[in-house]
Formats: C-alpha cells, sequence, structure tokens
C-alpha cells in the first residue's frame, strides 16, 4: 500500500524515521527505517536515508508491501451519515468503534462499515487498510469524522489538516474546577519518554495549541468545549492532563479516580468544518451529544447547556 503524508512547518529538523514512527503506531521504528533503505520512503520524489531531516512542508510517499496487510471484509454495520456526495461521507461514529482494522481490531471498524456502505468508492492513498480514511479519533472518542472517496478529495483534504485550516470542535468532561472560564493551552506534544506507546507535553515535542471554553463546573467536574488549533495524537487529552484536568474516564492519561465507571474518555467530536474539495463551499457538520454523555454529565452533577438541549 502507497501512503501519502504532509508535514508542516513545526516538523522542520525532526528525522524522518522517528516522524513516521509517530505517524505509523502499527509499524515500528526499525521496520521503517528498512522501509527506507530500500528506497520505499520518498520525500518530494526523492529517496532519503533514516538520518534524513525533514524540512517541513515536504510531501512523503511511503510505500508499505501489501503482503503485510490482510484483506479487509465489508461488513454491514449501521451508520449514522450526518453528509455525503460524491466525494465525502461525514459519520458520526459511536463510542467504542475502532476506526481502521490493526492488530486486534480485524474486524467491526468504520472502514470495515465504509466498505460496506461506499463499495468501491474509497480513496486509495492510505493503501488497502484504510481506504478513504484521511483523519482519526479515538476508539472511545464519539463525533464526526470524514472520509474521501476518491484520491483527488482525500489530497485535498490531507492538505487542509496539514496546515491546521479544518475546524475541529469537541466536548469534555473534565475534573475539577477551572479557575478561568477560558483560555489556550500551548504546550509541545511528543512520545512520552517514559512510556513510548503514549503522548506527551515534552521540550522539542511538537508545536501544539489548544483553546477552550468552561460552559458549566462545579466543585468537581466541569463540561468543557474546545477547539483545536493544531491536531496532535491525543492532543486534548494530553493538554487537559497537562493543565490539572484529565477527562473523565480516561484510563491512560487521567489521574483521578472515576466513580462513574465511565467506558473510556469523556471526549466528543462535536464539529467538523471544512472547505469541499470539489468547489471550495465551507462544509460544517455537527454530531449531536451522545445520550451516554448526558448521563454522565447527570451523574456528575452538571447540566447540559440550554444550546444543546
Amino acid at each position: 500500500m502507497t501512503e501519502l503524508l504532509y508535514t508542516d512547518c513545526s516538523d522542520a529538523g525532526e528525522r524522518i524515521d522517528a516522524w513516521l514512527a509517530d505517524q505509523f503506531e502499527d509499524l515500528s521504528r526499525s521496520y521503517l527505517q528498512k522501509l527506507i533503505k530500500e528506497g520505499l520512503v520518498l520525500a518530494d520524489e526523492s529517496p532519503v536515508k533514516a538520518n534524513y531531516r525533514l524540512r517541513g512542508g515536504e510531501i512523503l510517499k511511503v510505500e508499505v508491501p501489501q503482503a503485510v496487510v490482510p484483506e479487509i471484509p465489508a461488513e454491514d454495520i449501521p451508520l449514522d451519515i450526518l453528509y455525503e456526495d460524491a466525494d465525502l461521507i461525514f459519520v458520526n461514529k459511536p463510542r467504542g468503534m475502532v476506526v481502521h482494522p490493526a492488530a486486534g481490531h480485524q474486524s467491526g471498524t468504520l472502514v470495515n462499515a465504509l466498505l460496506y456502505h461506499c463499495g468501491p468508492e474509497l480513496s486509495g492513498i492510505n493503501g488497502i487498510a484504510r481506504p478513504g480514511i484521511v483523519h482519526r479519533i479515538d476508539r472511545d472518542t464519539s463525533g464526526v469524522i470524514v472520509a474521501c472517496k476518491n484520491d483527488a478529495a482525500h489530497r485535498c483534504l490531507a492538505e487542509q489538516f496539514a496546515v491546521h485550516s479544518i475546524t475541529r470542535r469537541y466536548f469534555a468532561i473534565c475534573h475539577g474546577r477551572f479557575k478561568a472560564e477560558e483560555g489556550a493551552v500551548d504546550a509541545p506534544i511528543g512520545r512520552s519518554p517514559k512510556d513510548r506507546k503514549k503522548m506527551a507535553v515534552v521540550p522539542g515535542g511538537k508545536h501544539a495549541v489548544t483553546h477552550y471554553r468552561v460552559l458549566e463546573q462545579n466543585d468537581k467536574y466541569a463540561f468543557v468545549r474546545l477547539e483545536l488549533e493544531t491536531g496532535r495524537t491525543h492532543q486534548i487529552r494530553v493538554h487537559m492532563t497537562h493543565i490539572g484536568h484529565p477527562l473523565l474516564g480516561d484510563a491512560v492519561y487521567g489521574n483521578r479516580p472515576d466513580p462513574f465507571h465511565a467506558e473510556g474518555q469523556t471526549l466528543h467530536a462535536a464539529v467538523l468544518g471544512l472547505k469541499h474539495p470539489a468547489d471550495g463551499r465551507y462544509l460544517e457538520l455537527t454530531a449531536p451529544l451522545p445520550e451516554y454523555f448526558r448521563t454522565l454529565m447527570e451523574k456528575a452533577g452538571l447540566t447540559v447547556p440550554q444550546e444543546l438541549s
């Protein structure tokens, strides 16, 4: 499979093998170095070495031998479709659904469902394991996700994600009372030096900014609206923990007890806005707050704002 990746100015100076290891969570750094050595990684159509330092703004083409990728079956899984046309499909992904097949999750994913619904009408840039997928949200995060039906649409959206021009607005239930009703977390994110499977605020990490506004809170919990200025892996979860307000139910980054036994972090991707790849018009899709989220808010003594009722 061939994957097309876009770097930005904040990636400048990073080794290409380390950068790719952050993008391909299911591939080891040593395996990626092997691909580079075999000439299967190109930067702006030119082969590179493992110690190549990114300039920022390159288009990387990574060829991963298809033999390591199993065939992905189409599965008749119901989809909550928010919008669909010849180029794009926006889906309200439920909590608990994995976006694409990976180790331990070969079926029941969004990709399995999209293959059934769209058939061959999905972009192929991300290979047969991730057809149509241009971005991801975590398994236990619900909300809006977009998939592309052709390579032209995929390239256009990938460029918008790379320059952070896409609107991404979330809702979360956080621990603790915020001192300020609104603010921004501007802290670089990279791999945790203590656990390479986790992200953390680290010196020299990638530029990351999260804006927040508290909509409702009490002494123990807060209902918060968050907007991403950048889009790093686990950005909201890492940033909220960094400022002392981890997400309720976040067993990976949270450090607070969860008396309500939430099944994963309480994070909902409510709004996704972008320019349509065909005509440039602005599209903004909204996924309503899930019922389980409302139930947890009630248990936490929080009231759903009237505009979301």
